[in-house]
């Protein structure tokens, strides 16, 4: 019989009887509890590595009536999830955090689905909790899910309620510091690409940029939604130059967007930065690869995926988190100011 074999049909009868505990014992001390004599401790460990036993976690769900899954709900298409840097860094974060626990992921990428096939498998009982990542004012099957398991918004949530869980950084703070920086590097005629207006990231960009024009009495000099991504920004860039708005700087909510910014720019004979100067928001790879290397807010996309993680496994353990974490921005300055 081949070791991966035995392997599989070692039981957690035969781990007691050469560790000379009871099964319960076993139980506890695989299950983690501290309520086992160090000897036995001692005892059981090395019977499990004797025979390579490894837990049955089908047993132990059944047990324990926990799936020790969870979810990652991420209500965008294809194109969107695979060709933001943004969503690699969360992923990133929320996948080291669960490396360190008992749980494993599940990744919902619900655009193609109006929610149903997403939410019938939640509520079925195959997740223990929810993550869920850029939604928009739309997603209402995401209430549906949230009646059922825990839930962990990354971002504050579309419709803000006491009892919601998210974690966010400082969206409107991070866009009034870049706007206020192209300000006092002489700009005055500065423009703004948004993000959508159904989600909340690029409803309180746009606020920080108003608010940081209005400390210092200026008026807008252009607003167009880029929808988060680069052939967006491209077009947003277009109809703000075909409109005949020329600024002299551009705020721009995220780094995809501001690379088709830049793109659009080049194209009109516009040069980055004597003629108009471009700030980002994320600071992903796309800020060093574009031609300026693009001076934008820095998010922290891995601690924040990380820190969802964290919230959601405080809750099924039963501790008590914050409801809310707001993570800092920082200014990355480099050639496009």
């Amino acid at each position: 019989m081949s070791t991966d074999v035995a392997r599989q049909t070692v039981t957690i009868e035969e781990v007691a009887a050469a560790a000379g505990v009871s099964r319960s014992t076993v139980s506890r001390v695989v299950n983690g509890s501290t309520a086992v004599s160090p000897e036995a401790l001692e005892a059981v460990t090395r019977a499990i590595a004797e025979l390579n036993y490894v837990p049955n976690r089908a047993a132990r769900s059944l047990a324990s009536q926990k799936t020790h899954a969870v979810a990652l709900i991420v209500p965008e298409d294809t194109t969107r999830f695979f060709g933001d840097p943004f969503f690699a860094a969360i992923v990133s974060g929320i996948n080291s955090r669960l490396s360190r626990s008992d749980y494993v992921l599940n990744l919902f990428i619900a655009s193609d689905d109006p929610g149903d096939k997403t939410t019938s498998y939640v509520r079925s009982g195959a997740v223990d909790g929810a993550i869920v990542v850029s939604h928009h004012t739309s997603d209402t099957f995401i209430d549906r899910i949230a009646s059922v398991v825990p839930v962990v918004y990354g971002g504050r949530p579309v419709r803000e309620r006491e009892r919601d869980y998210y974690v966010d950084v400082d969206n409107a703070r991070g866009a009034y510091d870049a706007t206020v920086y192209l300000i006092e590097n002489g700009r005055s005629r500065v423009a703004t690409i948004t993000g959508p207006h159904d989600m909340p990231a690029g409803v309180d960009r746009l606020r920080g940029y108003r608010d940081a024009l209005k400390a210092f009495g200026l008026e807008e000099a252009g607003v167009e939604d880029g929808n988060f991504t680069a052939d967006g920004g491209a077009e947003a860039m277009r109809r703000m130059l075909e409109s005949g708005v020329r600024p002299d700087a551009v705020f721009v909510a995220s780094d995809l967007m501001a690379r088709g910014v830049l793109t659009v720019l080049a194209a009109s004979g516009l040069r980055v930065p004597l003629d108009v100067a471009v700030i980002g928001f994320d600071d992903s790879p796309v800020a060093t690869s574009v031609t300026p290397p693009l001076t934008t807010v820095r998010q922290p996309s891995f601690a924040q995926g990380e820190r969802m993680a964290t919230v959601l496994l405080d809750i099924l353990a039963g501790r008590h988190p914050r409801h809310v974490t707001i993570l800092e921005t920082e200014l990355v300055i480099r050639d496009s100011v």
